[in-house]
């Protein structure tokens, strides 16, 4: 007997995933309860581990290469400054 695919909403999921982490019930518990298979919890929650852990890293990226294009600019900035000096000593 084949099973049926069910669609879950992401709201659904995200409860069941912070029922898992703030919780102190076991992972199998969150998930008899929630009537859902432990392996499908289990993904859920690997998913968002994930997730969050890609989200801190894109953003630790976003602001490096702001810094970056700062630093950047105060190079150009002195090269060119160093350039005007150089000249006008002469």
């Amino acid at each position: 007997m084949a099973r049926r695919k069910e669609k879950f909403t992401a709201e659904f999921k995200a409860q069941a995933v912070r029922m898992v982490q703030e919780s102190e019930a076991t992972m199998s518990d969150v998930a008899r309860d929630l009537g859902i298979s432990l392996s499908t919890l289990h993904q859920w929650v690997r998913k968002a581990e994930t997730g969050s852990a890609r989200a801190g890293e894109q953003s630790e990226l976003a602001k490096i290469r702001r810094e970056l294009d700062q630093v950047r600019m105060e190079r150009d900035f002195l090269k060119k400054a160093a350039a005007f000096f150089a000249k006008h000593q002469r």
